[in-house]
């Protein structure tokens, strides 16, 4: 895991920061420490010079002042007592550092980079040699040159905060200018800011649990109670965390600390209101997303290659083990050199496989005959094979291609769903942490730098909201084709299927944001009813409306669908990002779904990979959303979008099939997961920590489990999600690691209570 944390206060100027350089007590606390930062034994302190420890910025005096010794910062540790937050006096010459950290720029608002960074991934640059304190650090992907850096960094000295983002990559930008300190987050929400206040200032974290061992944060039950019953509303999950005072800056917003002030502010245009906005030309709008994309695939292809650690030679085939099955005996899987890509048989994974592939340059770095070729990895499940064989075809059709290396990864029960639930820590729960061993399987055959379609769904297709707004815009005629196409996926009802969604479409056009948000509260205090598989159009006609419950509403208690009803009822009187639901709705599950994809990295995380997600880049981002509604609500949407794009780079032979929509996760998988490892599941939920929050009644739970093996409808999405946050939790409590050291207490961490007891019922 990799973050950067830093902090500003307004003490710094009082003299109480810890110095920049010295001794290096504290630095050497942080390498011998022996506690890692995410659990014990296994975190950044032991390790982490190989990986960024030893960049070009460990030594010597440079533009930030420092000096020839081991370099230090910090502010000295902060006493807790109501009385203030200056530094306590026993304590004075300790200096707070997170655990084998790379200190950036030091006192008086020391900025650090945990975890194995490459030392391509951490770009510094100072506006000139003479004002060192007029900085730009950009953590991640990015391909910007020093030159359109340094005309950024003048730009948001005066305010200009929107050419940071501008670039094609995932990253951080960070920009100090005195004592001014800005960190923006991006679009999607996939890279996060989070912040709290601390020290008579506010620190900053590109993670939360950092910042909670920091503050020795409790656990806030009111926002998990609102992440399992209403994960796709941003007005019940609010800025909140996990963790109770850690905050999240939305997504498309920075943060501006001044001494240790905050002030979070958007640096996208905001559309009028007042009128529709003017139709975009659709031909313009996807030769839009066409150039950010391969933009994007660029930036990644054309950043140094990386090998992963020296490893054990392979010795050769071995009856009955693959390659990675050998690495995994000799206990050091590692990626293959290069850059690989998903080859799922999907449209997202395709689109991003031919394009690394036919960019000009060497995309991969496996040798052969033919040249320097591009790793493709599919993954079939010999367990369920039912299903899936058009997508296995068109995966292999596609590599066909000669630019492309072919690599199948097959496995059978012991790569189901939930069938390994050891893990690591998380810095927040998701419902990709059941399916974790899986995918690690698949990714630990890919390349160093490897690309994943995820988000593509989220940033090209329309939201069903999106209906009302074409009926806001006065485009009625735009809704025929959509509501046709759901008509004949219910032939049964295909007479009344049309005039059903555009009155519901309709309702939710004339139904306001206040209106809609109290209606949603109403329905979770009066309970939400348990549901099986819905087809597509009761999935349409569902999310028709500016709030719905989640997967997992069903099974929380009346006291938790009660405390979120507040939230909703609270969020119902403040004014919203946009008043048009449909954007509202599509942007809010985009951000859900950004969420959900850094926890995944962390749970699949194999060290020296990087997973890449173009779609949820900025500029991609940004472009997708200058399609216009009424391109996106037309079936086939996506693919059409897609196929658009290959044909203008080069290549337009594509499979039969391809663009096929596919229904993932697959349910006959989670099935036969949730069957084998039931005994697991019902052990788990004996005695759960989520009960003990008053989120749940642990039978009920444990009925759903025996329902879902059965085979009885029952929704399976909110089942992973209440199995990965009782997974999660019982990961937060069990740690004895911690992210800091040098501090007065000789282990800060999160949840020094534990989970609190059940509340008493709101009356």
């Amino acid at each position: 895991m990799r973050w950067l944390v830093g902090w500003s206060s307004i003490a710094a100027s009082f003299g109480t920061a810890g110095r920049v350089a010295g001794n290096g007590s504290a630095r050497n606390a942080a390498q011998g420490s022996g506690q890692g930062a995410y659990g014990s034994g296994q975190g950044y302190g032991q390790d982490h010079r190989q990986g960024y420890g030893h960049s070009p910025y460990g030594s010597g005096p440079g533009p930030d002042g420092w000096a020839d010794g081991p370099l230090r910062g910090g502010l000295a540790d902060a006493d807790p007592t109501p009385s203030g937050y200056g530094p306590a006096a026993p304590d004075a010459d300790r200096t707070v550092v997170p655990v084998g950290a790379q200190l950036l720029w030091g006192d008086p608002d020391p900025l650090w980079a945990v975890g194995d960074w490459r030392p391509d991934e951490i770009r510094t640059l100072t506006a000139d040699p003479s004002d060192p304190f007029t900085r730009l650090v950009v953590l991640g992907c990015c391909g910007a040159t020093d030159e359109e850096l340094r005309r950024a960094l003048y730009a948001a000295r005066g305010g200009a905060l929107r050419h940071l983002t501008q670039w094609p990559g995932s990253y951080t930008a960070v920009v100090q200018a005195g004592r001014r300190i800005t960190v923006l987050g991006d679009l999607a929400g996939a890279r996060p800011v989070f912040y709290t206040p601390w020290a008579s200032g506010t620190a900053y974290a590109t993670a939360a649990l950092p910042l909670a061992d920091l503050i020795e944060a409790q656990l806030d039950v009111g926002h998990l109670a609102a992440l399992l019953a209403c994960p796709d509303s941003p007005e019940a999950l609010g800025d909140g965390t996990p963790y109770v005072g850690v905050r999240r800056i939305p997504p498309g917003h920075a943060l501006i600390l001044r001494e240790g002030s905050r002030e979070i502010t958007g640096y996208e245009s905001v559309a009028s209101l007042a009128v529709a906005a003017a139709e975009a030309d659709p031909e313009r709008a996807v030769e839009g997303v066409r150039e950010a994309l391969v933009d994007a695939v660029r930036a990644r292809l054309t950043a140094p290659r990386h090998a992963p650690e020296t490893t054990v030679h392979d010795p050769g085939p071995v009856p009955g083990m693959g390659p990675a099955d050998r690495r995994a005996a000799r206990g050091a899987p590692a990626p293959v050199p290069g850059v690989g890509a998903d080859l799922s048989g999907g449209s997202a994974s395709a689109t991003l496989a031919l394009l690394a592939a036919g960019l000009p340059g060497a995309p991969g770095t496996l040798l052969s005959r033919t040249g320097e070729r591009l790793l493709a990895v599919t993954f079939n499940d010999l367990a369920t094979p039912q299903g899936r064989e058009a997508e296995l075809e068109r995966a292999h059709a596609i590599a066909a291609d000669p630019r492309l290396h072919h690599v199948v990864v097959a496995a059978s029960e012991e790569a189901l769903p939930y069938a390994d639930l050891d893990g690591p820590l998380t810095d927040e729960p998701g419902p990709s942490l059941v399916f974790a061993a899986r995918e690690r399987r698949r990714l630990a055959a890919g390349s160093a730098d490897h690309f994943t379609g995820h988000g593509a769904r989220q940033v090209l297709d329309a939201h069903p909201a999106r209906l009302a707004d074409l009926l806001l815009d006065r485009r009625r005629r735009h809704l025929l084709r959509p509501t046709l196409a759901l008509a004949r996926s219910s032939p049964a009802d295909s007479l009344l299927v049309p005039l059903t969604v555009y009155s519901a479409a309709r309702r939710l056009a004339r139904t306001t944001y206040r209106a809609g948000m109290e209606a949603a509260a109403a329905r979770l205090r009066d309970g939400v009813p348990g549901a099986g598989p819905a087809s597509p159009v009761d999935a349409s006609l569902a999310a028709l409306t500016w709030s719905r419950p989640g997967p997992a509403a069903a099974w929380l208690t009346g006291e938790a669908l009660a405390e979120v009803s507040i939230r909703l009822t609270a969020a119902a009187g403040r004014p919203p990002l946009s008043l048009r639901p449909g954007e509202a709705r599509a942007r809010a599950v985009l951000a859900r779904h950004a969420a959900d994809h850094r926890v995944f990295e962390q749970a699949v995380e194999v060290r020296s990979q990087r997973l890449h997600a173009p779609f949820l880049d900025n500029q991609v981002v940004r472009a997708a959303r200058a399609l216009p509604d009424h391109l996106r609500v037309q079936p086939g949407a996506r693919a059409a979008i897609l196929r658009t794009i290959l044909s203008s780079s080069g290549v337009r032979e594509l499979p039969p099939g391809w663009g096929t929509p596919s229904h993932t996760p697959n349910e006959s998988a989670t099935r036969l997961g949730l069957r084998a490892a039931l005994p697991d599941l019902l052990t788990l939920f004996a005695a759960p920590l989520l009960a003990d929050a008053g989120l749940i009644e642990a039978r009920v739970v444990r009925q759903a489990l025996l329902d879902a093996a059965d085979g009885r409808p029952v929704p399976l999405d909110g089942l992973a999600e209440l199995v990965s946050m009782e997974l999660w939790l019982g990961r937060l409590l069990s740690r004895r690691g911690t992210c800091w050291t040098g501090t007065s207490t000789p282990r800060r961490r999160a949840v020094p209570e534990g989970v609190p007891l059940r509340r008493p019922a709101l009356s």
